[in-house]
């Protein structure tokens, strides 16, 4: 098989949450270059619109769905619209995530607790269940979860946070493991800080840049484009060795 096969997505149908900008938009972006029929969600649906707009002037096939993940019944109707549309789904990226706290542990009060866990781990978690009937009787799929390197070590004044993206790893690795035999891969990205609008309070902090800068061997910040780049290796035939694996992309700052 030529190289350009294996990074070839034409027939396939990807869900990217989070979708409307940043990390979440520069995947789905990639995917739909690269022939896959896209499923773009967030929780707003002007926003989302927009970037429809966006990726049909670049002849993708694009359907724009409003969600909130950490509703179970939001993610029901996600899943029934993108079926009706598409006929189904081979690869998730669960990239939708909150962090509406930014202090120490004991300064999170348990509804910041509650959102943060119901939106970056229980979301994913149900979405990853809603896939499985559909992805096995396709024959097999993708799904790829977004973490961050806080997961791999806790990040300063970001606890909470850092606690449920260690728990998305655990959880990559427990699908791997138990949804490999029905040809469902699971991988997870561990970003580092990438310039983003989730992002922006540490990016345009020359502090926080500063003491970043002394312990990064790239000597910049990553852009969502280098995130979307490892992203379709693993969504695509490239990466079909890959399942409950973890990737970082963090400019060597976790060395």
């Amino acid at each position: 098989m030529h190289i350009d096969q294996k990074f070839d997505l034409s027939g396939k149908v990807a869900l990217v949450t989070g979708a409307s900008k940043g990390i979440g938009k520069s995947i789905a972006q990639a995917l739909g270059q690269k022939g896959a029929k896209v499923v773009i969600s967030s929780r707003k649906q002007e926003a989302l619109d927009e970037v429809a707009k966006e990726f049909s002037s670049e002849g993708i096939d694009v359907l724009a769905v409003a969600a909130n993940i950490g509703d179970a019944q939001s993610m029901i109707d996600l899943v029934s619209k993108t079926n009706s549309h598409f006929g189904g789904v081979d690869i998730l990226v669960n990239n939708a995530a909150a962090n509406p706290s930014f202090g120490p542990v004991q300064n999170t009060d348990a509804n910041v607790f509650d959102k943060i866990m119901n939106v970056n781990v229980k979301g994913p978690f149900e979405l990853a269940k809603l896939m499985y009937p559909i992805m096995k009787e396709r024959g097999g799929g993708s799904i790829i979860n977004i973490s961050s390197i806080g997961g791999l070590s806790p990040e300063t004044m970001l606890g909470i946070y850092s606690v449920s993206k260690a728990a998305i790893i655990s959880l990559t690795k427990v699908l791997g493991k138990e949804w490999g035999r029905v040809g469902i891969r699971a991988n997870v990205i561990c970003p580092g800080l990438i310039q983003t609008k989730f992002s922006e309070a540490l990016w345009s902090n020359e502090d926080i840049m500063n003491s970043v800068m002394k312990e990064l061997p790239a000597q910049r910040i990553g852009q969502p484009e280098e995130i979307a780049s490892l992203a379709l290796f693993l969504a695509a035939d490239a990466g079909s060795y890959c399942t409950g694996a973890v990737f970082t992309a963090d400019g060597g700052y976790t060395i």
